[in-house]
């Protein structure tokens, strides 16, 4: 006890110095990393008046290292909450919903959806918010909390790398229809003289193919010139040109990370609210809109008793909110310390369902007219994905008086939709890189690292441009966000409610909130409840859905149907982002010391870097994140014990 007191004595003097006097000779004291590889010498206070007196004038200081620039933060409130509604209101809000709705029971699919929202969406979506927001870092870095399931980040930046791969072809998809819609009539409509012969034999003979079809198969992917996977065939330049100019578009915004981008989504994500509003007023005004919009809501309560309803409705409100990728969590590591996570959770999903909803009357009361005017069922013009997006809806604005200016407006929609998601995913990958290196916040070589990380995406991308390109786009697709997304979220529920600890991850959220008032403790009682509970098992009930779907059903593109070695090259794209986490796991185990039990607690454990103070984010950085000893000269134990 009498050395311990000893050594406090000594550390209180020593912390009084202002500089630090060098001199050779006297005894000294240490402090060495536990791992032996830093050992910093410290003169004992008598020592040092020794060498003050009699040793050569003391040395200036040497000078600090230059810290990394700051992390920054939002401009305001406002560019926090726009921004994630422009991440998850996406592509999926306009082209799946209102699919997925018609095709299980109509209005009769909200009663799932809205379950599916309250015990998955939510409770993920906070999760993931609070978590960003209270350890003020990326993806990576912020499993400090518990070093063992750091591969959760890692897989986040696989799947969003993945995404932004294909994700920008479709905006580059988006772009050539734009500049095709400058013109008058539309290329795909049958009033274009090209189409003349080709609208004349779908009358007379009952063709298939549409002006639209033949517009999308023949002129933007060159589909018939490619046999499958297998035969990619050449490059489409026109298609290569817009994806470079949409890199370009995207380096350009995030440049200066989230205060340019920040900027940005006042107009990007108000924009397709506007083009919204004004394509369901236009389309209440059509003939036969109506008949669309019963067929939008009609009611099969027996769709209800079948699982599939119930993974459409799941895996909707999944991949609509974006859980799971990263963009959700960097952005919300740039919020204030006490923003109020809670109710920004409440207020982005419920935006973000209700935008669901919303665009299915503009989509359908347009469909509608487009089926009451070629005389057939609401049925047989529906459809989802690129073929709504860049066929059906195309084909009906054709027959639209002043078509090329709702071409224009819908195409701009489209654009600012997937623009704003491409940015989420691409903050995740640049915040967790630059935080597990914060040298390259440096202008420059932030500049450098970002250029270089678009041209290789874009390099990447040219494989889903050529003519067989849309194969492995929709490879892609369907394997990226598929099994290995839902297991990553599924282990990061389980780490923080079991590893972590739900009640210690409650008291963080209370103490962001600072003054919780009572209406907020309600609401973490029933989110505490979802992650221990409700979420992982509905979680765990997608995943084997999946699987067994995966089993089940081949997958298609049109007529064509992937080989065994297709699907099983998805198969390994979707398992790259899972495999991650034993395997970080194993080297957060692997690092640690003793037995294997005391390496699995100390593994679990948060670094000393994870708590912050008030608020206080900055003095995290200067905090070392492995145990040290302090190692004393004879000359103090013999002192000490005198």
């Amino acid at each position: 006890m009498r050395f311990l007191e000893t050594w406090a004595n000594y550390m209180k003097k020593t912390d009084t110095n202002k500089e630090e006097i060098k001199s050779p000779g006297g005894p000294q004291a240490s402090m060495t990393l536990a791992n032996g590889f830093v050992e910093s010498p410290v003169r004992t206070q008598e020592g040092a008046e020794v060498a003050a007196q009699s040793g050569p004038p003391p040395e200036p200081p040497a000078t600090l290292p230059e810290q990394p620039p700051a992390r920054g933060g939002w401009g305001g409130k406002h560019e926090f909450l726009l921004s994630c509604i422009g991440y998850c209101v996406g592509l999926g809000n306009v082209w799946r919903f209102p699919y997925l709705c018609y095709r299980n029971g109509g209005g009769v699919f909200l009663i799932p959806y809205c379950i599916m929202m309250m015990v998955t969406g939510l409770p993920l979506f906070l999760m993931e918010l609070s978590l960003g927001q209270y350890g003020g870092t990326g993806p990576i870095t912020v499993w400090k909390c518990c070093p063992l399931l750091k591969g959760i980040g890692i897989g986040m930046l696989v799947v969003a790398s993945l995404v932004s791969l294909y994700y920008n072809v479709i905006i580059a998809w988006t772009f050539y229809y734009l500049g095709s819609s400058f013109q008058n009539p539309l290329p795909w409509s049958c009033e274009a003289p090209a189409n003349f012969h080709l609208c004349q034999n779908l009358t007379a003979n009952h063709s298939s193919l549409s002006a639209s079809e033949f517009f999308w198969n023949e002129r933007v992917l060159g589909l018939p010139n490619s046999a499958g996977l297998q035969d990619p065939g050449r490059v489409r330049w026109q298609l290569a040109l817009c994806l470079l100019v949409a890199w370009v578009f995207i380096f350009l915004c995030c440049l200066k990370g989230i205060r340019s981008s920040g900027k940005m989504v006042y107009v990007t994500a108000t924009f397709p609210y506007l083009v919204l509003v004004v394509l369901i007023i236009r389309g209440a005004t059509l003939q036969g809109s109506l008949q669309g919009v019963q067929f939008y809501l009609s009611t099969n309560w027996e769709r209800l008793g079948s699982a599939q309803v119930w993974n459409d409705a799941a895996s909707q409100i999944f991949y609509s909110l974006g859980i799971g990728f990263g963009g959700l969590l960097s952005m919300a590591s740039y919020n204030k310390f006490d923003n109020n996570v809670v109710r920004d959770t409440l207020i982005i999903v419920t935006g973000n369902c209700v935008t669901s909803f919303f665009a299915g009357f503009a989509i359908f009361s347009i469909l509608g007219h487009m089926a009451w005017k070629k005389g057939v069922a609401v049925s047989d013009v529906a459809d989802s994905g690129p073929g709504l997006a860049f066929v059906a809806y195309p084909e009906a604005l054709a027959l639209l008086p002043g078509s090329f200016i709702w071409s224009i407006l819908f195409f701009l929609m489209l654009f600012t939709l997937g623009i704003d998601t491409l940015f989420g995913n691409l903050e995740g990958i640049t915040t967790a890189v630059l935080d597990e290196f914060p040298a390259l916040r440096q202008p420059r070589r932030k500049a450098a690292f970002l250029a270089a990380l678009c041209f290789v995406f874009y390099l990447l991308g040219l494989m889903l441009v050529t003519e067989g390109g849309i194969y492995w786009f929709t490879l892609i697709d369907a394997y990226s966000t598929s099994f290995g997304l839902i297991i990553i979220t599924f282990f990061m529920c389980l780490g923080i409610a079991f590893f972590y600890g739900v009640n210690q991850f409650c008291d963080d959220i209370v103490d962001m909130l600072r003054l919780c008032p009572p209406w907020c403790v309600h609401m973490l009682l029933y989110f505490k409840a979802c992650w221990i509970l409700f979420t992982p098992l509905l979680l765990l009930f997608i995943l084997i859905y999946i699987f067994v779907e995966m089993y089940n059903t081949p997958l298609h593109y049109g007529p064509y149907e992937y080989p065994a070695w297709g699907r099983a090259l998805g198969v390994c794209l979707g398992a790259v982002s899972c495999i991650q986490i034993p395997i970080w796991s194993v080297v957060a185990v692997v690092s640690e010391s003793g037995t294997l039990r005391d390496r699995f607690r100390k593994a679990i454990r948060p670094l000393n870097s994870w708590k912050v103070t008030g608020g206080d984010r900055t003095f995290t950085q200067h905090i070392i994140d492995v145990p040290f000893h302090v190692t004393l000269t004879d000359h103090e134990v013999t002192g000490s014990q005198a």
